[in-house]
């Protein structure tokens, strides 16, 4: 077993890989380019939209009140004549990336953290590197990317998003595995 005070190095090794990773698939690459298409009209759409005063939060419509009103031959029309959505309002104002990227780094960190935590407690100091890889990769790839299917599943999130972030998730699990390997605590004579 191997403390997770001694996996604080490798765990933040890993998180800042993971940032830059992302940074670089999410920037620089065309990989999520085409992941949100722009809506049809997107300023009539905008303009009536504003004009309801939505406040910020996650929406659901149509949404029965009750479970008497989604048996209803009026919601059933309701939702056959669409559109059906599930959305995010977002604050307007400023397309400010601070607080998000450092939600994001935590979010590794977090990661990272549960990672070393597995790993740790199933190997011993001067684990092989594969070994620390495959606890510490596999524990890392369920933390970023396996929750994200609920959103296909549920909610009918293009499941080309969910499968690029899958992929993307398996990057940033290699990463995490890779850090904590190359850093795992050695044998002390």
């Amino acid at each position: 077993m191997v403390p997770l005070s001694a996996l604080l190095l490798p765990v933040l090794l890993s998180a800042v890989l993971v940032f830059v990773a992302s940074s670089i698939l999410h920037m620089v690459t065309p990989w999520h380019k085409s992941d949100y298409p722009k809506v049809p009209n997107e300023d009539r759409a905008m303009d009536a939209i504003r004009g309801l005063g939505i406040p910020p939060g996650d929406y659901m419509m149509p949404r029965p009140s009750s479970r008497e009103e989604m048996k209803s031959p009026a919601f059933a029309e309701k939702f056959k004549r669409g559109p059906v959505m599930v959305f995010t309002v977002m604050p307007s104002g400023s397309m400010a990336m601070g607080k998000p990227l450092t939600l994001w780094f935590i979010y590794a960190l977090v990661v990272g953290i549960f990672a070393a935590y597995v790993a740790g407690s199933a190997l011993p100091p001067g684990a092989p590197f594969r070994s620390v890889m495959r606890f510490a990769g596999t524990t890392a790839f369920v933390g970023y990317a396996l929750a994200l299917w609920q959103l296909s599943i549920w909610y009918h999130r293009s499941w080309t998003i969910t499968i690029k972030a899958t992929v993307d998730g398996l990057i940033y699990a290699l990463l995490t595995g890779a850090a904590l390997g190359w850093l795992w605590p050695r044998l002390t004579v």
